[in-house]
């Protein structure tokens, strides 16, 4: 059988590439196999595999999950939607982020509250695992499950906070200069007690659990990726 495999951020350093095709001869591969003979192939990233994050077909999988033949399978570490007339956003732009145009899209006649977080490249940082200096950053996603995870973000929110109306999630990918806009998620709703606040920190914190992307910082003395502690579990998968 044959298993197309994507890398991202550390492992896709490590393994030189982005893109692995491999070939089993048993019909029955689990996750676990898998993580094995990558790590068997690659004994320079074995830590790496060991702990990272597995995607199915744009699904999170775990080790008991069996991949067939053909199916996509993501290797990335830990990272860093509703329905009817209720507006949803979801974007992964290489440009700016234009706030005033999405709080925009979410607005409804019944609006009266929009609470937005924005995210912005710092230059100076006093953080274990983070340059004391970035010059710029590199964000990466991998990008059908990244939208799918905002969608579940969305999801999520709407099951905590039922008055919620729009939502808001942006992330930018590509190189980011200081001072310039990363993320933003925002959400509108009748009045600002009924969970906007509550609803857009949520979502933020989500994100950074489990939309698979990625950041590098740049700087002089270097240059590192930034990965989160999340360990997915069955909670974080979608429900149907």
């Amino acid at each position: 059988m044959q298993i197309n495999i994507l890398l991202f951020a550390t492992l896709r350093d490590l393994a030189g590439v982005r893109n692995l095709t491999l070939h089993f001869a048993s019909e029955k591969v689990t996750v676990a196999d898998l993580r094995r003979d990558l790590s068997e192939r690659y004994p320079d990233m074995a830590d790496n595999v060991a702990a990272a994050s597995v995607a199915i077909n744009e699904e999170f999988a775990f080790d008991a999950d069996v991949i067939h033949d053909g199916d996509e399978v993501a290797l990335f570490p830990p990272v860093s939607g509703g329905s009817g007339a209720k507006p949803e956003i979801y974007l992964l732009p290489d440009e700016p982020i234009d706030h005033d145009a999405l709080i925009e899209s979410i607005t409804t006649p019944a609006t009266g509250a929009v609470c937005l977080f924005s995210g912005f490249v710092r230059g100076e940082t006093n953080r274990e695992g983070h340059l004391p200096q970035t010059e710029y950053l590199e964000y990466e996603a991998y990008e059908p499950m990244a939208i799918a995870k905002m969608k579940q973000v969305a999801a999520e929110i709407r099951d905590q906070w039922p008055l919620i109306e729009g939502i808001a999630i942006a992330q930018r990918i590509g190189k980011l200069s200081v001072g310039q806009n990363t993320v933003l998620i925002a959400c509108s709703s009748p009045h600002r007690d009924d969970g906007c606040f509550e609803a857009a920190r949520y979502g933020i914190d989500r994100l950074k659990q489990i939309v698979p992307v990625w950041k590098k910082e740049v700087g002089a003395n270097g240059a590192t990726w930034i990965e989160g502690d999340h360990v997915p579990t069955e909670a974080d998968r979608a429900n149907d």
